[in-house]
């Protein structure tokens, strides 16, 4: 199971992959969460401690690394565009809670794109993770999908773009399913949270196609305290995870 988890900024998109990530970690399944986006909040949605986090380097920012895998250096303009990283998640992954955690963290590609050694890094690792890893990865990714590409999408089953009650999120949608479909991917499902009531169920019903819906996770304040704490959204609410856990179970259907 091959998943990319993308949405707005501030929608909950994290609380989704971390807790998905678990409960497949619950059946005894290996599990890799890759954190993708700037924010780089995963880990404390899995339950690693600030502490634990803070001794954990994103792949992109590893200088030594990459020049040693690419070849580039100040001195050396030309690099491989194949290096080698079918190692890198099992060496610089980090457990908790049955969950490998692999902080990719992105490369800034200032408006014109970026063909820099660290972004070749980036798609090659993730190409790895779509296409020669066995378990079950998830990418907590951003809003857009920049970092992906053919070569990568290809493994993947399906994107998941998590949204909130509004008119920004479903533009949101439109555009990841766009761009989605551009990559060759046709199957992008959404997950609705901070659900109040059934106006906002009714609300987005009426904006996203029935086969694309893949549940709602409801406004929920224990998620709020997990944030505060600091802790795993997992640890605080059965109620969050019980209705991730039946689009899961939807999702595996699928």
């Amino acid at each position: 199971m091959k998943i990319a988890v993308t949405g707005k900024g501030g929608v909950g998109k994290t609380t989704f992959a971390a807790t998905l990530a678990r409960l497949y970690a619950d059946e005894g399944r290996p599990v890799l969460a890759a954190d993708v986006d700037p924010d780089a909040n995963l880990g404390l949605a899995l339950g690693f401690t600030e502490e634990e986090l803070e001794q954990i380097v994103p792949i992109t920012k590893m200088r030594k690394l990459i020049e040693e895998r690419t070849g580039a250096t100040e001195d050396n303009a030309f690099y491989k565009l194949n290096p080698q990283v079918s190692d890198i998640p099992d060496k610089y992954g980090k457990l908790c809670n049955g969950v490998r955690l692999l902080v990719l963290g992105t490369v800034d590609t200032a408006g014109g794109g970026c063909v820099c050694p660290e972004h070749v890094m980036l798609k090659r690792i993730l190409n790895n993770l779509m296409l020669h890893r066995k378990d079950v990865v998830i990418l907590d990714m951003e809003a857009g999908l920049e970092h992906l590409g053919r070569g990568t999408t290809a493994g993947m089953d399906q994107f998941v773009v998590v949204i909130e009650p509004g008119a920004r999120s479903i533009q949101t949608y439109t555009n990841v399913k766009r761009l989605a479909d551009g990559l060759g991917v046709k199957r992008v499902r959404v997950v609705a949270n901070k659900v109040r009531d059934e106006k906002d169920e009714e609300f987005i019903k009426s904006r996203i196609p029935e086969e694309d819906l893949l549940g709602f996770i409801h406004y929920n304040s224990e998620i709020i305290d997990a944030d505060r704490s600091g802790a795993s959204p997992y640890d605080f609410s059965e109620v969050a995870v019980n209705e991730i856990r039946k689009i899961k179970e939807k999702i595996d259907a699928e």
